[in-house]
């Protein structure tokens, strides 16, 4: 007895195609922002995480094939452990399918994760066993071309209610800095 040919297997998409990358990485080597570390926009970041209070406060550039995090701020006091014990190494590269922020810049919507093991999409994301993050509070940098260039955030390894507060300062800071990135590639201005 034949029952046909074998049926595709549905598969939840964790991480959501991102049709624009490619423009995006052209868009920000012209913008002059590169793989590589930018002290005013770690500066960014710890204003960031100072207005929030979160340990971990980021200004992260999509590529085509891994995310770059440009300003980078971590409070020391953050003891990260995986499951087993072991102590993660937070680099300023993290893998495309990694964290949150790539669906923000598909969805070019802000995102709020009180606690990501509430949402099913997000709980099985490698971050949360790897680093224990708990919750997430991003939004896209979207330039004056309409291009979401990426993200600003901030996570904790706590649940968090980051409420209406914590979703307009993190859009807030997101517009101020597409403005202060746009001005220093058209005139050379220093970001801060």
């Amino acid at each position: 007895m034949s029952y046909g040919p074998p049926r595709p297997v549905a598969r939840l998409l964790l991480t959501p195609e991102d049709k624009e990358a490619p423009a995006r990485a052209q868009r920000l080597l012209r913008m002059g922002l590169a793989e590589q570390p930018d002290p005013a926009l770690d500066v960014f970041a710890d204003h960031l995480a100072g207005l929030t209070g979160a340990p971990y406060a980021m200004v992260n550039f999509m590529g085509e094939n891994r995310q770059f995090f440009a300003g980078l701020h971590v409070r020391h006091t953050v003891r990260l452990t995986r499951a087993d014990d072991t102590k993660p190494e937070l680099g300023r590269h993290m893998a495309r399918d990694h964290g949150f922020c790539p669906h923000v810049v598909v969805r070019r919507k802000a995102l709020v994760l009180e606690d990501v093991r509430d949402y099913p999409r997000f709980a099985g994301n490698p971050i949360v066993d790897e680093f224990g993050i708990r919750s997430y509070l991003g939004a896209p940098l979207i330039d004056s071309t309409g291009m979401v260039l990426g993200t600003v955030c901030v996570v904790d390894v706590e649940p968090r209610p980051w409420g209406r507060p914590g979703l307009e300062t993190i859009k807030a800071s997101a517009a101020e800095l597409v403005t202060r990135l746009e001005r220093r590639a058209q005139d050379g201005l220093p970001l801060l």
